[in-house]
């Protein structure tokens, strides 16, 4: 898969199939999109085009809420859509100048000058250019004179799966790991790299990676402790999670801390991806270091049992 930052370095493709989103998650909604773009290219040996705009367009729109949160990273986004097939990846910096953009404008300059597209696939309540004028039914009236053709993904398609990325971030914002699993068609991942803690839970034995996520615009999951997988220098873990303040500790600010089982070595400074499985508990405080032990003790049992 090829990544463009802007349309500058785009060169038109045979046969260019497109199409366009933020596509946070890549949820199973996306991946029956990109499903069909793929199905299309490869009916009339062409490449696929997949059109996204970064920042998320509701970041800069809304710059005073704080409370969004993104399912994917740019480059989780990436990595999934490479994964999925994509041939050509086209990030558009997303500004307050491009959201004045028409939908005329938007489908002229790019979908047809720049990306020369032959084929459009879009979902059925998908809309765009500036505040979101441009539909499907616009495309429709216009099809002949913009020169390609066009499709759109029936709403009883998607509304078979029910997927969001909405519903995803309220599931996994109550906990909710299953529906997420199942929503994404995958487990939902952090990315972060290990720094030094405090050691307790070494004192305890259970040594911890504290994980540092280095996007606040990243959803991290309803606090408690979670049955997970880690993978560490391309090895996949067994592991528990607890995100949370550490109230038998200290309670004086969120971490996100892992326990890996049958894992030696060290981890600082390294890289690690996480995998949710399952909810184990919520966190709590406890009288002692010895009941937090206690405790951690039937988590990792209840872990490997899920796991």
């Amino acid at each position: 898969m090829k990544i463009y930052e802007g349309l500058e370095g785009f060169h038109p493709v045979p046969n260019a199939v497109v199409t366009s989103g933020t596509f946070d998650g890549v949820h199973l909604g996306h991946q029956k999109i990109i499903h069909r773009i793929r199905e299309i290219a490869r009916a009339i040996e062409g490449e696929t085009v997949l059109i996204t705009f970064w920042p998320h367009p509701r970041l800069v729109l809304y710059p005073t809420e704080h409370h969004l949160r993104l399912l994917s990273t740019f480059e989780e986004k990436a990595n999934l859509l490479r994964q999925f097939g994509i041939d050509h990846l086209v990030t558009i910096p997303f500004t307050q100048e491009f959201s004045q953009m028409s939908s005329e404008e938007f489908i002229k300059k790019i979908l047809v000058e720049k990306i020369q597209t032959k084929k459009l696939v879009i979902g059925y309540d998908h809309r765009f250019g500036k505040n979101r004028e441009g539909s499907f039914e616009y495309l429709q009236d216009h099809s002949q004179e913009l020169g390609f053709d066009l499709e759109e993904i029936s709403r009883q398609d998607v509304d078979d799966i029910g997927v969001s990325s909405t519903k995803i971030r309220k599931a996994l914002e109550s906990g909710d790991i299953k529906t997420a699993t199942n929503y994404l068609g995958r487990p939902y991942e952090l990315n972060g790299l290990v720094v030094k803690g405090q050691q307790i839970g070494r004192s305890i034995g259970f040594p911890t990676a504290n994980i540092h996520i280095p996007n606040d615009y990243k959803l991290i999951p309803h606090d408690g402790v979670y049955a997970v997988e880690a993978k560490v220098d391309g090895l996949l873990y067994k592991a528990m999670l607890n995100i949370g303040n550490r109230p038998t500790v200290d309670g004086s600010r969120k971490t996100v801390e892992a326990h890996l089982f049958d894992f030696q070595g060290d981890l600082y400074n390294k890289l690690i991806t996480i995998y949710f499985r399952e909810f184990i508990r919520e966190e709590k405080k406890f009288e002692s270091l010895e009941a937090l032990k206690n405790q951690l003790i039937q988590d990792q049992k209840t872990a490997k049992s899920l796991l």
